[in-house]
């Protein structure tokens, strides 16, 4: 079963990889958006805004760097990777937020990364708790 759940974890990190290289495209584009939905949904203006950077560091290369490092503790560190996938989910509701409440659009690219850190985090605790029930019946 963990494996099943560390193939999991690891192909949704994958999956997160890959969305946030698309919106560090995004950050570094200089063209129209490519997910110009509406006033409602832009990635360009997300991820142009003030909020996408950290210290100079784009906000989605840190994703890219976390979904990594998550895929190469899972499974062998189960409650590292929850606990790291715990901060993931937090750091992105609090981007979440600011696209909410600040900007009032929404990135098609970090709400996708918000359903998969989440999922993330919930497969993770459920290896973690399955790993720390077999180290109490052995």
């Amino acid at each position: 079963m963990t494996k099943l759940l560390t193939g999991l974890i690891v192909l949704l990190c994958l999956a997160g990889v890959l969305t946030a290289a698309l919106a560090l495209g995004e950050h570094y584009n200089t063209n129209p958006s490519p997910c110009s939905i509406n006033d409602r949904w832009d990635c360009g203006i997300v991820n142009h805004s003030p909020y996408a950077l950290i210290r100079s560091v784009p906000v989605a290369l840190i994703g890219v760097l976390g979904y990594a490092l998550l895929a190469a503790l899972a499974g062998r560190f189960p409650r590292v990777t929850a606990l790291l996938a715990l901060a993931g989910v937090i750091f992105s509701l609090r981007l979440t937020s600011i696209e909410w409440k600040i900007l009032g659009v929404w990135c098609i690219y970090c709400v996708s990364s918000q359903a998969i850190i989440a999922s993330v985090f919930l497969l993770s605790l459920i290896a973690a708790w399955i790993t720390r029930r077999r180290g109490l019946e052995t």
